[in-house]
């Protein structure tokens, strides 16, 4: 190993031992210090992106996201992690198209189909939205957050009886989410059953 590979070496566990102690400026001071002297490579430009997300930098964290997933060899993650931040930035049509990228490099990631669903439900598309979440709940049965979004598609296209099914199926495992929903919706279990 080179002395100039162990420098480089050195500096990103340097970055690592700041995230550790929970001093991300200073990792993040390292990251952009080995970028300025060493370029552009896909572990950096990750830590930088993510760290940058984490401050609120968001357009900047957004650059770098759009950045690697135009590299060879970029992650489901990556695409996630834009279409997340696109998500928040309120572009729905350009986060849905990350998610979707996500979920076609990695079609077990939950995250992204859940994602997928939010936006698709926010720009209208009801019918691909209860497809994007009815997978999300398939790959995360336990997880209340798809089926919440599912039971509220179905109340907003005026279909209680799908709201109903999902309440049943949430007070089995989350009751609170379950009695939470109800109160939203107005949509109740009948009196003395489960």
């Amino acid at each position: 190993m080179s002395d100039s590979s162990l420098a480089l070496r050195l500096r990103h566990w340097q970055a690592v031992a700041w995230l550790t102690l929970g001093l991300s400026d200073r990792a993040l001071t390292i990251w952009q210090a080995l970028i300025d002297d060493h370029g552009l490579r896909l572990e950096w430009v990750s830590s930088r992106a993510h760290l940058l997300a984490q401050s609120g930098r968001l357009s900047e964290a957004l650059t770098d996201y759009d950045w690697l997933t135009r590299q060879p060899g970029c992650q489901a993650s990556d695409w996630f992690n834009l279409g997340f931040l696109l998500e928040q930035a309120q572009r729905h049509a350009e986060a849905c198209e990350a998610f979707r990228q996500a979920v076609t490099l990695n079609p077990e990631l939950d995250r992204a189909w859940f994602g997928m669903g939010l936006c698709l439900h926010r720009l209208g598309r009801h019918d691909e939205a209860i497809q994007a979440l009815t997978r999300n709940t398939e790959l995360q049965p336990m997880s209340p957050h798809g089926w919440v979004e599912l039971a509220r598609i179905h109340e907003q296209r005026q279909e209680p009886d799908e709201v109903l099914k999902i309440i049943r199926h949430l007070n089995g495992f989350e009751p609170k989410v379950a009695a939470e929903l109800m109160r939203e919706t107005g949509i109740g279990l009948p009196t003395g059953r489960t």
